[in-house]
């Protein structure tokens, strides 16, 4: 098997937010298949930049699957399509020689398109500040006995924390819902002690901040669940719905 493979892509070049986007056609060769799909595309914009032409935008830092900066649509799945693995973290072996491949931006009226790649996810700032945190002043880190939890709770804290925010899951949804990020966010704190406090606040204000944005409701289409690159499961959207309903009729 050859190390190097030809390909096609359809990127789509959209100049600002107000300005119509369009697919162009890039033929490009030589790729080496242990290169990530951002190195290749890093490789493209050295060659559009030696020509004078615009180099295609597209977000990006830790490259290492962490920070949620980098994420699109690739031949019509978010991050592309290994299971569990965000954009920078996609190897070009995954792919055939002379094969086509279509890139567009995360898709959804509350992400709007900055740039080619890039979307502007300020929405999911405003959730987080409306009360993803914990507002008690707790001084200085205690040890991490000091505060016993019991291990399921640390478990599922610690698998809800996972959410990068990286917005696949409004990208693969048909309702465009920020539902599972949401809830990752929500039952992240409320699994831990030092969440209770502030439990049917922050769900009620983070539920509300979501709807806000102009995010789609849940449907149960599942779509969230199979595109995160983190694996992060529905059962958090059940549990927001659990706490929301809980903060409503008790408070």
């Amino acid at each position: 098997m050859s190390d190097k493979i030809n390909l096609t892509l359809n990127v789509w070049r959209q100049k600002s937010p107000k300005s119509a986007g369009k697919f162009e056609a890039y033929d490009v060769k030589n790729v080496d298949v242990n290169s990530s799909f951002l190195e290749m595309i890093d490789v493209l914009n050295e060659d559009l930049t030696k020509k004078g032409q615009d180099p295609i935008e597209f977000d990006h830092d830790c490259r290492e699957g962490i920070c949620g900066t980098c994420g699109a649509m690739v031949n019509g799945r978010p991050h592309g399509p290994l299971k569990n693995t965000t954009l920078c973290q996609l190897h070009m072996r995954e792919f055939k020689n002379n094969e086509t491949i279509t890139i567009e931006p995360f898709r959804s009226t509350s992400l709007p398109i900055v740039k080619d790649l890039v979307v502007d996810r300020s929405a999911f700032d405003n959730i987080i500040k409306s009360g993803g945190f914990i507002s008690a002043k707790t001084g200085s880190g205690q040890d991490a006995n000091a505060i016993l939890i019991p291990k399921p709770d640390a478990d599922d804290a610690f698998n809800s924390a996972q959410c990068i925010g990286c917005s696949a899951c409004v990208a693969a949804c048909p309702n465009a819902s920020a539902m599972l990020f949401v809830a990752a966010k929500v039952n992240h704190l409320a699994k831990l002690p030092q969440g209770q406090a502030e439990r049917k606040s922050r769900v009620k204000s983070m539920v509300l901040a979501m709807d806000k944005s102009g995010f789609g409701n849940c449907s149960n289409a599942y779509e969230c669940e199979a595109a995160c690159p983190k694996g992060i499961s529905v059962a958090n959207i059940a549990a927001m719905n659990k706490d929301f309903m809980k903060a409503g009729i008790f408070s």
